[in-house]
């Protein structure tokens, strides 16, 4: 069974961090990540750019509009993924509960399913 641990970040807190505190959190999170990768437990993880230099598209009545970033109404963004493979939610809220990213970010927990589940 898949499951998504999406890091939801502040907008702006890699900013405030700086560049020698991020390369230190970004190298606790590569350590992060192979841990989970010996253990067979990841699919894909990636860190994001940050918002401000993304891009949303929208296709509405055969006309797509698109959007630069930053987006006025975000206060959060999606700053990376780890994509696991393991049986169940238990399993997942616990490899969140390791993961050094909940210090600074909030953990969102999603199992992978398609569109029409409610």
């Amino acid at each position: 069974m898949s499951y998504m641990l999406l890091i939801v970040e502040p907008t702006e807190q890699r900013e405030e961090r700086g560049e020698v505190a991020g390369r230190a959190v970004y190298d606790r999170m590569l350590k992060y990540r192979a841990e989970l990768q010996s253990r067979g437990q990841l699919i894909a993880a990636e860190s994001l750019s940050p918002v401000k230099k993304g891009v949303r598209l929208e296709k509405r009545d055969g006309q797509t509009r698109l959007i630069d970033g930053p987006f006025a109404e975000a206060k959060e963004m999606v700053g990376g993924f780890f994509l696991l493979n393991v049986d169940t939610y238990e399993e997942a809220l616990a490899l969140a509960k390791e993961c050094p990213a909940a210090e600074w970010c909030t953990i969102e927990i999603r199992k992978v399913a398609p569109c029409y589940e409610y």
